[in-house]
């Protein structure tokens, strides 16, 4: 069989640890033995950020700019601890908070549902897509530590050379302070491709902050998103038979947990953070949903939303067998490959995302998964494989698609 052929190529962002051998066993076993495969390879394993002084990362961003689709693997956001094991110079920033920032796009995140692995919340019945703001907060914060007898104030300098000052705390004693930031046009970005993915799905959206508590910055946030509806969106919600609706965070996890999902529920960036992992594990593991970054202007960042692994990593340098679920790193392969095919109308590489996502519902579905899954599937005849032997199982239901 001839492999497919590509015409523009994906940008490629390898990562680190059990993800990064995922990876090349992925390529290795499902992608280039059907497709001639054209990527732009940037290395984002923390070694490679560290030597080009975390450079990498802001060229791969570019890159995916320049390209319109990338694919990502599971990457470190260093702590003090992976300072000695790398022996870094600086504790580089999260890569995906620097590309999300340059991208200036939103994350939709959804499960990936399997016969077999029944939702921990019985009552989620239908998929909830975790739409994240990706620009700003927290994950582009300025912080100190600030010594007793210190004053802490907010001070912005305007255009025009003014000052507008406010006391945040007169510090007593030590602690901390933490400046967060983020911009109108930004905002507006993620209500319209929330509001778009809605229309586009035919599905409802659920946008949650904090505004009684934080009656500047999160009630910005729900003021543009009214205004926005309002304006561009109100009418064909109406004519789609779809609903937009504000509610505070708290108020917005009991409703969700009460749910029988089926809509798209847009969170600030750090909430998205959060809920996203929260509603991963509640329908069955972390490695089972798709995350995409969707920029203003078309631009598509596919990626695993989980960590690196590293437990089973440390196993897997010592020889010793794993288990680890590749299924969101194969999807955000299928994901880009799909897309990639669809901007340059390549109608047999789109097919070719679609088989391979569907031999990989139909190994699970089959009774062949990895460990994580085996905990929890009520298949009768199930059997658990490790990390390679789940790849080679899928390879077999795809050459029988083929």
């Amino acid at each position: 069989m001839s492999k497919i052929q590509m015409k523009t190529p994906l940008v490629e962002m390898d990562g680190d640890e059990m993800t990064r051998v995922i990876w090349q066993q992925i390529k290795d076993i499902l992608i280039t033995p059907y497709i001639d495969l054209k990527s732009e390879y940037y290395d984002l394993g923390l070694e490679n950020r560290e030597k080009t002084k975390d450079q990498v990362t802001f060229d791969s961003a570019e890159a995916t700019k320049k390209y319109g689709v990338a694919v990502k693997c599971a990457t470190i956001t260093p702590n003090a601890a992976r300072m000695p094991e790398y022996n870094l110079s600086e504790m580089w920033k999260s890569p995906n908070g620097t590309i999300r920032a340059i991208l200036d796009g939103t994350v939709f995140r959804a499960p990936i549902l399997v016969k077999g692995v029944t939702p921990y919340i019985p009552t989620w019945t239908k998929p909830i897509t975790i739409a994240r703001h990706a620009y700003g907060d927290v994950y582009k914060n300025t912080e100190m530590r600030v010594e007793g007898g210190s004053k802490a104030e907010l001070l912005v300098t305007k255009a025009d050379g003014t000052t507008e000052k406010s006391l945040i705390h007169q510090f007593e004693t030590d602690g901390i302070i933490q400046g967060l930031h983020n911009i109108d046009k930004s905002i507006g970005s993620f209500a319209r491709a929330c509001f778009n993915y809605a229309l586009d799905t035919k599905q409802d959206v659920w946008f949650s902050s904090k505004d009684t508590i934080s009656k500047k910055y999160d009630h910005r946030f729900k003021d543009i998103f009214a205004e926005i509806f309002e304006n561009e969106y109100k009418e064909k919600f109406e004519k789609a038979g779809i609903e937009y609706f504000y509610t505070l965070i708290d108020d917005a996890v009991a409703r969700v947990i009460r749910s029988n999902g089926g809509y798209i529920w847009a969170c600030k960036n750090y909430d998205g953070d959060v809920m996203s992992d929260m509603i991963a594990t509640a329908y069955g593991s972390l490695a089972m949903m798709t995350s995409v970054l969707v920029s203003p202007d078309g631009v598509y960042e596919y990626e695993a939303a989980h960590g690196t692994v590293q437990r089973h990593y440390y196993k897997y340098l010592k020889g010793e067998e794993t288990s680890t679920n590749s299924v969101a790193t194969l999807f955000a392969w299928t994901g880009a490959l799909r897309k990639r095919g669809e901007l340059d109308e390549l109608p047999e590489l789109m097919s070719f995302a679609d088989k391979l996502e569907k031999a990989i519902i139909d190994t699970i579905e089959g009774g062949v998964m990895t460990g994580d899954l085996y905990l929890i599937s009520t298949l009768d005849n199930k059997k658990k494989v490790n990390t390679t032997e789940f790849l080679e199982a899928v390879n077999e239901t795809l050459k029988k698609m083929l």
